[in-house]
């Protein structure tokens, strides 16, 4: 590449560098403008949302404030709306003068006006809606229309040409139900979003001698209904409640701006009524000053989370045949009762299973209240939230009724394993090497005392009855036994004991003691033809107590140390016998054998 080259390349470069920035400040002022946020479906029944709307509403980071404007189609809605931002026709919503109606949907202007209020910054946005009444529509799309410019705005202007129709008064039914639902809970306790101020605006020359809050006034006055019509008497109750809402709500006139009515686009304000100018100003200021950012669950909402709540709200819209403050209700209240059956669950996990009955039902209320605590100081509506209530109380007994079936499980195996336990230590004290009536009753005493401590749950009853007939069975069949397999203990012993006393020790007290013992075990049952008859007596009475405290105490369990205690026994006398009394001789204070060695000492006679 040549010298001569290079300024065309600089000249490109420079070229690209302006058209990025050109590019950066125009994609800021791509906003400036109509954009919708909500269009009818194919069917036009239904909303559904359009992107390019919300684009210019997430973008917002300040708390945010909507106007909308409402009213019959062809009632000079956008005109009002580009009236109230100071744009000609040219440059705001679209005015139209055929008898379809011009906007569809719920269109914003993308760049929204900056106020102070109670000295925050805030967004304000400008919400132009569908017109009611139009050809081609449903009534039950209008009302969802009119339900979402309801819900959204923090002013809502009920834009009417002339006069107060009661058709006008119907479509406030939904109005009235948030604010029945949402409106005037104590101050603190209401974190829910509040209802919309509505303005009452009544495009009129002449009131008739009457102030336009006079005639509000006497358009929500009862209609008498002598023939009980339903259709009167649900007027009359809406009627009721917006007088009862006067605080919420406020009148204002607004006289036509010209005659030609075609042309308005094409005038100026000084071509235009000085009446009309003068109350469009303060109409602006009305707004500005009744107007507060959107508060929804006690916080303000930014622009991101101002297009969450929209989309909660059109799905609650867009839920049954007809738009209900109820659906309105469970779709807001859905995310809190998540939490909070999040919360009884987390609560309940922390429990270590099997668990008591009454201590189960005691945790399972404590974690319900605390969740039910959250979810009233957290949760949408008023009337409705009862059936939000009802849900959660639904959903949580049947996590109880889950938490009951595992602690039963948990409760069934942990007695089972209790229960194999003892019936297995019964069946090894039924085989004891030396039979120890103090044994037996020491190890059942342990097995029934752990199985009533650690065994707790649903399952203690049934394995109660169960342990309750193993143990008395265990306790019959080994007292049934015990004497029998002791009197075959004892005569082994005493023969045992003849053996040791005669030849090994040669300790005659000893084998007479054995003999001694011996006799009475045999001669005894060959006098009374039983051993049975045996067990009755006192004798045997004190051998067996003789035998308990030898065989078993605290101290000394001599059927578990029997073998080792009688092999070092053994060793100790063979190591006596053969060893000690040939080192120390024959000197003894006891009664030994001594036979041998004195007629070994004997002098023999010639």
């Amino acid at each position: 590449m040549g010298f001569s080259s290079w300024p065309s390349v600089l000249l490109g470069f420079s070229i690209l560098v302006c058209c990025c920035f050109a590019f950066g400040s125009s994609s800021i002022n791509d906003f400036r403008g109509a954009f919708p946020i909500v269009e009818p479906d194919s069917g036009h029944t239904k909303l559904r949302l359009a992107r390019e709307g919300l684009e210019a509403i997430e973008r917002i980071t300040d708390p945010i404030a909507a106007v909308a404007v409402i009213g019959p189609y062809r009632s000079g809605k956008s005109f009002l709306l580009n009236q109230l931002l100071s744009l000609s026709c040219d440059e705001g919503f679209g005015v139209g003068h055929m008898r379809d109606t011009k906007t569809k949907g719920i269109w914003v202007w993308g760049t929204p006006l900056e106020l102070v209020i109670d000295g925050v910054k805030t967004s304000v946005l400008y919400l132009d809606t569908e017109g009611f009444e139009s050809i081609g529509k449903s009534n039950v799309y209008d009302d969802r229309i009119f339900a979402l410019a309801t819900v959204l705005s923090s002013v809502l202007v009920y834009n009417l040409p002339e006069t107060i129709r009661e058709a006008d008064i119907s479509r406030l039914s939904f109005a009235v139900e948030l604010a029945e639902e949402f409106y005037g809970r104590v101050k603190g306790q209401d974190v829910a979003f509040e209802p919309a101020k509505l303005v009452w605006l009544i495009q009129r020359d002449f009131l008739q001698g009457k102030s336009v809050q006079e005639m509000v006034t006497d358009a929500l006055q009862r209609v008498p209904n002598y023939d009980g019509d339903k259709n009167i008497e649900q007027v009359n109750q809406i009627r009721e409640s917006l007088a009862i809402m006067g605080d919420n709500s406020t009148a204002f006139s607004l006289p036509q701006p010209h005659l030609q009515r075609t042309k308005l686009c094409d005038m100026k304000d000084e071509d235009l009524d000085p009446i009309y100018v003068k109350r469009r100003e303060q109409l602006k200021g009305l707004v500005a000053s009744i107007i507060r950012p959107k508060i929804v669950q006690g916080k303000s909402l930014n622009g991101k989370e101002f297009v969450s709540f929209l989309e909660q709200i059109l799905e609650a819209l867009n839920k049954g045949e007809i738009p209900s403050t109820g659906s309105l209700v469970e779709v807001l209240n859905k995310a809190i009762l998540e939490r909070c059956l999040k919360l009884y669950n987390e609560r309940m996990d922390g429990l270590v299973l099997p668990l008591s009955e009454p201590m189960l039902q005691q945790a399972h209320e404590e974690s319900r209240e605390a969740a039910m605590k959250v979810f009233d100081a957290q949760h949408f509506g008023r009337h409705h939230a009862k059936q939000s209530i009802s849900q959660l109380d639904e959903r949580i007994l049947k996590v109880y009724n889950n938490f009951l079936l595992a602690n039963e499980y948990q409760s069934s195996k942990l007695c089972e394993e209790l229960y194999s336990r003892c019936e297995d230590k019964m069946d090894q004290l039924q085989v004891l090497k030396l039979p120890s009536m103090a044994k037996f009753n020491a190890g059942f005493l342990k097995c029934n005392h752990s199985f009533e401590e650690v065994c707790v749950g649903p399952a203690k009853a049934s394995y109660e009855l169960r342990m309750m007939k193993m143990l008395g069975k265990s306790r019959a069949l080994f007292i049934k036994e015990y004497n029998q397999r002791l009197f075959n203990w004892l005569v082994v012993f005493s023969l045992v004991m003849v053996v040791v006393g005669r030849f090994i020790v040669k300790f005659i007290l000893l084998e007479v003691s054995a003999w001694m013992l011996f006799i009475f075990l045999e001669t005894y049952t060959r006098m009374f033809w039983s051993s049975e008859a045996l067990y009755y007596n006192p004798t045997w009475h004190f051998i067996v107590a003789t035998w308990e405290n030898i065989v078993y105490s605290p101290l000394l369990d001599l059927d578990r140390w029997a073998i080792p205690v009688g092999v070092m026994l053994l060793i100790l006398l063979l190591y006596w016998r053969f060893y000690g009394r040939r080192k120390h001789g024959s000197r003894s204070v006891l009664p030994l054998y001594n036979g041998h060695r004195s007629s070994m000492n004997r002098w023999r006679s010639d």
